[in-house]
């Protein structure tokens, strides 16, 4: 199959919205099977991409240097202002990347994120001790949000009245990515006074260094070279704004799938050695990052037997390579001693997760902890009134009420 022989009647959905973020996996099955890799339009701000779907396509994909990901020059849209927002390590390149990611690697080391262990156990049980108080939790905002924003807002030093903030900027931003119009314009205040808020906490930094990442960021030299002012708000940015997100969406996802399947809740509260192959396959199966970052084609590159051209977006989708049946059996199916699992939630290659150890210590933390306290939690709703957030490269609930009780 070529470029201009891709199947015309697959009609597209928004992948973008609540509605298709709340089932996305026969669309997924369906190009799969009939258009592996598939163009289509993603919104009034983005051209024509080319999304691909099989697990072997999109794992070479990911560790392909034909493709690029520094995407900034195709936002002309973004204001000058806000424009070192999206100059981070992850719209980077090498040599920038590999510069970007080394410094910033020094704060997410398998000892750091260990070291961090008790933190993340004290700010978990306390905030279950306040939801056990109420007989009943929201449970996005009252763990899966409030646990890795509390943290990484400790790792930054951005103190605590000031930490709800970046909650809401983060899922403003997060919905811009729908290609929406009215999106983009919602989240364009949030972009401008993230900025300014950062260019604040950078500024007392450089006059009053602390022990966190921020100074560390500022001071760091690596070769001989410094981040400059734009880099460092960029890297920031990307930390605070959307370094949590993935696990917001892996506590509340891995606990909403849990519930949905008692057996395997059943087992993962039997087995407490269970906990880090439970956490690789709820990742695995609720995918909390739809799409890897955006990538651009530097030459025509062929992919099952279709070329995608020189300068094409790539959108090479995390979600269904993590359910392809050639990769792994009965994919659609949850189990929590799956193995081997070899799964693509993080990404893969030089632009794997760069907060992945952490996110899953929080993610087995959160879930296990919940669990244990409160083994008889139950939905307040049923499964089809959740809502799911809108946006592109994310996947993730809105919303999940829950009652806790001991039994």
């Amino acid at each position: 199959m070529t470029s201009a022989s891709a199947p015309t009647d697959i009609e597209s959905p928004d992948l973008s919205s609540p509605a298709f973020k709340a089932n996305p996996y026969p669309f997924y099955a369906r190009l799969r099977a009939e258009s592996p890799v598939h163009r289509m339009k993603l919104g009034f701000w983005l051209p024509r991409a080319w999304v691909v779907t099989r697990y072997a396509d999109v794992l070479a994909l990911l560790k392909d240097d034909r493709l690029s990901n520094d995407f900034t020059a195709k936002l002309p849209w973004v204001p000058r202002t806000t424009r070192p927002l999206t100059q981070h390590m992850l719209n980077r390149d090498p040599p920038d990347h590999t510069r970007l990611r080394t410094l910033v690697n020094k704060a997410f080391t398998p000892r750091v994120v260990e070291g961090m262990r008790g933190r993340i156990q004290a700010v978990c049980d306390g905030l279950l001790d306040a939801a056990a108080a109420r007989g009943r939790m929201e449970l996005v905002a009252d763990l899966a949000l409030a646990l890795p924003l509390t943290i990484i807002a400790d790792l930054l030093g951005v103190p605590p009245q000031d930490r709800r903030r970046f909650a809401g900027w983060s899922k403003r931003v997060a919905s811009a990515t729908s290609g929406a119009f009215l999106d983009l314009v919602r989240g364009q205040p949030s972009l401008f006074q993230s900025a300014w808020y950062l260019r604040k906490v950078i500024a007392l930094r450089r006059a009053e260094p602390a022990d966190d990442i921020v100074t560390a960021l500022i001071q760091a030299e690596e070769a001989g070279d410094k981040l400059d002012a734009d880099e460092v708000l960029g890297m920031i940015a990307l930390l605070l704004l959307a370094g949590y997100e993935t696990t917001i969406n892996l506590i509340a996802g891995g606990t909403l799938a849990l519930i949905e399947h008692p057996e395997q809740r059943a087992r993962f509260m039997a087995e407490p050695g269970l906990a880090e192959p439970a956490v690789e396959e709820l990742l695995r199966f609720t995918s909390p990052a739809d799409f890897a970052s955006f990538r651009i084609a530097r030459e025509d590159v062929k992919v099952a037997e279709t070329t995608i051209p020189r300068g094409a977006i790539v959108l090479a989708s995390l979600t269904s390579a993590n359910r392809d049946e050639r990769q792994f059996r009965d994919p659609d199916q949850l189990d929590l001693g799956r193995e081997p699992n070899r799964h693509l939630a993080f990404g893969i290659g030089a632009h794997f997760c760069v907060g992945a150890p952490l996110a899953r210590m929080e993610g087995r933390i959160a879930l296990t902890t919940l669990f244990r306290r409160f083994p008889g939690l139950r939905l307040e709703v049923p499964p089809e009134a959740l809502r799911w957030r809108r946006g592109l490269l994310f996947r993730g609930l809105e919303t999940l009420p829950i009652a806790l009780t001991a039994r």
